[in-house]
């Protein structure tokens, strides 16, 4: 099935388009803490309300400063407005997301998920060709809110990795 979505988004001749509001997130397999584990974000987002961070990378500035940190500083607040779980994103193996997210305080309250081969991110049209900064593709930096597996909002970076509309802060107030 992978390669059929793959094939028919690689023939478009549409324009590139993103995960549009009220559709579906993709049953596809991201990795959590090993290769071998791997965690369906679908699956984990299929009831009740969600958030699904992207990050362009583990260990960048952005992301372990402010970007992440500010969902874990204001996770029960999220809890708060009916935010059962938040995962983060982000193309990178599952040894270093593993490892980036240990070095986070707090990091518990979230998952952590990665994308070793981008292949949920480019399905979801959330990739960028990031070549130049971190050697390939990878996410772009945006926020989703999902109810019952569905994109209810999202907070898309306009040049795909600043903070000013996918922060913890501008999101919980969109709630």
């Amino acid at each position: 099935m992978l390669s059929r979505l793959i094939s028919k988004r690689a023939f478009s001749s549409s324009s590139r388009r993103l995960l549009q509001i009220g559709e579906e997130i993709p049953e596809i397999a991201l990795k959590q803490n090993s290769p071998g584990n791997d965690v369906y974000l679908s699956d984990l987002v299929s009831k009740g309300r969600s958030i699904i961070v992207g990050v362009p990378g583990a260990f960048s500035p952005a992301c372990s400063a402010s970007h992440v940190p500010g969902y874990i500083k204001h996770f029960d607040d999220f809890a708060a407005k009916g935010i059962n779980s938040i995962h983060v994103v982000g193309v990178n193996d599952p040894f270093v997301f593993k490892a980036w997210a240990e070095s986070l305080k707090g990091s518990e309250k979230l998952n952590f998920l990665a994308d070793p081969s981008a292949v949920f991110t480019q399905t979801a049209d959330l990739g960028v060709d990031a070549t130049n900064i971190f050697g390939g593709i990878r996410s772009t930096r945006y926020a989703l809110i999902v109810k019952d597996g569905k994109v209810e909002q999202q907070f898309d970076e306009p040049d795909h990795f600043g903070i000013s509309v996918s922060s913890a802060e501008e999101v919980l107030e969109k709630l």
